[in-house]
């Protein structure tokens, strides 16, 4: 029989700590002959990554000895941090940037000198003895970072590499053809974020590993490349948003040829290196990921006929396949499975699990499946969201009564939610909350133009759809009407931050790592993202009435409610700094708030025990705002101004 008790304090198994036990990011899967590499982000071990091998027999190793870390810090983002041949690695290490080569038997040995220098995106000329990557040159101080393609030499290279390319402001994806005479590569300018617009590029190789010819063959200030990758008939495939949807096409005699024309995305915004969506598993079959109204899909297309089928497989989230002689390995999830690497046959879509994220069982009573739903939003649009009701098999809301929502406002912001199990959603659903999960307009996974809303309209239409997506549930009746909440980090912090300042219609938030000032971001953020928001708001500082206009921190007397503020002190993307005059500001105003820093932590929490904090502190401060008793104790947080 089920316990009657208010929303918000019912117990739950899923702890914070039951989140994090155990608990592993997967990435990075390769093959090299017959045995699969992949990379563990472990937060057990301080969220170090780990480079991890199985053989053709099945055994699973961990490679890369303590402490070395494979992660690079290549636009802060990192990605594409490995490379594997003959049996060897190649890995950027966290704490100095350097490149090292892992080979059998031995230990890591350092290929590129100590230095200001950072490398990503590792393709291995094994003919030459070369490596082709993306080199990032922090050595300038005061000055801008330089970005360029470099050939290193795989002996060791203690002048840390040699221009190949340079003079665009970045550059992604190095890829070598089977023959290794030419190379692809993408490069952009700022203002432009590689969503928006980047260009193919293509050369011949010489022998000294020199590139010649060089000349462009796709792309540009409006359209989106993606994934340049050489297939087994020697022609270059890529994906093109050029008809406002990420396409896959082919190279023919230097024209770009549609291959399978839908309105799906095949690509995905290029936060990270290293990201795939196709493969090929012999000369005519090309096996792609595409996403179509939030879902992921496998297909699989005849290069020859075109022909296109495409695979049932039961995950609704997909990523990062590659292929090998045991068949393809891909990241897999659904609503009710978390990430787990596969091992997949491409002829019939049966799959064996090789290693998952976590090994924790929850019993399906626990856990919330999410409603897709579209909704009603401003200029007569519609956007999207992932609707979370709460569900614990052991407790039951008093009759009449409707659950506190929480708002989930993702970052980027152009980026995109998904509904691989989440258990840090099932931990609030768990316990009586339900949760809304927006893919507002500027996310991507809906073709370009639902991309592009945000352009100009940054603070707005992001904040108007989550807005809109919880009245849309009260209008419903679905949740409590007085007890809204929102939360995000980083561009989903900034988020929460506009519709806790500009509107009223939340009465509690949480920013982990949010934007409270877009003028300082503009000011003070890494190259990367340094002109990112010339589209999003408007040119800086040409426009700084907007900036100024949409920065929270300049209106904290019209913010009305209680707030809690995690931040990393480590943080090059959103400075301390930010959250601390927020939380000054609302102090001084006599507003409850809360501030949780953590020593170490950068642009996400990593460590177990600042995963756990974030998340009980979290709970604890709406147990105090909306005044419900918790299930069970958790350290208590200090929160100001609490009367």
């Amino acid at each position: 029989m089920k316990i009657g008790a208010t929303y918000g304090s019912w117990k739950s198994p899923i702890t914070s700590e039951l989140i994090v036990a155990g608990a592993v990011r997967l990435g990075a899967p390769k093959f090299n002959g017959d045995d699969l590499y992949w990379i563990e982000g472990r937060p057990n071990e301080g969220g170090r990554n780990v480079i991890v091998r199985r053989t053709a027999d099945g055994a699973i190793e961990d490679l890369l000895p303590a402490p070395f870390n494979a992660r690079t810090r290549v636009h802060e983002y990192g990605g594409g941090s490995m490379a594997v041949h003959a049996g060897s690695v190649i890995f950027s290490n966290f704490s100095d940037q350097r490149l090292y080569h892992l080979r059998p038997g031995g230990a890591p040995e350092a290929l590129t000198p100590a230095s200001d220098l950072r490398y990503a995106d590792m393709t291995v000329d094994a003919t030459r003895g070369l490596l082709f990557c993306v080199r990032e040159d922090h050595r300038a101080p005061h000055k801008e970072a330089q970005n360029t393609l470099v050939r290193l030499m795989l002996a060791g290279d203690p002048e840390g590499g040699t221009g190949v390319a340079e003079g665009y402001d970045f550059y992604a994806s190095p890829r070598l053809n089977l023959d290794g005479n030419q190379l692809a590569w993408l490069c952009w300018n700022h203002p432009n974020m590689p969503w928006d617009g980047c260009e193919l590029w293509l050369a011949d190789v010489q022998p000294n590993g020199d590139l010649a010819n060089a000349h462009h063959v796709a792309g540009g200030l409006e359209e989106s490349i993606f994934q340049p990758t050489w297939g087994p008939d020697g022609q270059l495939y890529f994906v093109s948003d050029r008809t406002g949807w990420w396409n896959l096409y082919r190279l023919e005699d230097g024209n770009a040829r549609a291959l399978l024309p839908m309105k799906a995305e095949f690509g995905l915004p290029q936060w990270v290196f290293g990201q795939i969506t196709f493969i090929f598993t012999d000369p005519q079959t090309l096996i792609c990921i595409y996403s179509q109204n939030g879902q992921d899909h496998l297909g699989k297309l005849n290069l020859q006929t075109l022909n296109f089928t495409t695979l049932d497989v039961p995950f609704s989230n997909l990523a990062l396949p590659a292929v090998g002689t045991a068949g393809i390995a891909l990241l897999t999830s659904s609503p009710t499975e978390s990430t787990a690497l596969r091992l997949l046959d491409p002829a019939n879509g049966s799959s064996t699990v090789i290693r998952r994220s976590s090994d924790l069982q929850l019993n399906p009573g626990y856990l919330s499946i999410p409603e897709a739903i579209t909704f009603p939003t401003s200029n007569g649009l519609t956007a999207h969201a992932l609707f979370y009701r709460p569900k614990n098999r052991d407790f039951t809301a008093p009759e009449g009564a409707r659950p506190p929502l929480l708002v989930f406002s993702h970052g980027g912001p152009t980026g995109a939610t998904s509904s691989v199990l989440n258990l840090s959603i099932q931990y609030w659903t768990s316990r009586g909350f339900a949760v809304l999960d927006v893919n507002y307009g500027g996310s991507t996974g809906y073709g370009r133009a639902y991309r592009q809303r945000l352009n100009g309209n940054w603070g707005i239409v992001d904040v108007e759809d989550c807005i809109n997506g919880a009245r849309y549930l009260v209008e419903r009746g679905e949740v409590d009407e007085a007890h809204l909440a929102i939360r995000g980090g980083s561009a989903g912090g900034y988020t929460t931050l506009c519709a806790l300042t500009f509107h009223k219609v939340f009465a509690a938030g949480a920013s982990h790592y949010g934007i409270g000032d877009i003028e300082a971001l503009a000011r003070d953020t890494h190259k990367f993202e340094s002109r990112y928001l010339d589209r999003l708001v408007g040119p800086y500082p040409e426009r700084i009435d907007l900036y100024q206009a949409r920065s929270p921190i300049h209106f904290t007397d019209q913010l009305s409610c209680p707030v809690i503020f995690f931040q990393g002190l480590d943080d090059p993307v959103v400075p301390p700094n930010q959250a601390e005059a927020m939380v000054a500001a609302l102090k001084e105003k006599g507003i409850p708030v809360a501030y949780v820093p953590f020593e170490g932590e950068q642009h996400g929490f990593r460590r177990a025990e600042n995963i756990r904090r974030a998340l009980d502190s979290e709970l604890y401060f709406y147990s105090r705002v909306f005044a419900f008793e918790l299930a069970e104790p958790v350290e208590p947080v200090l929160i100001e101004n609490l009367t």
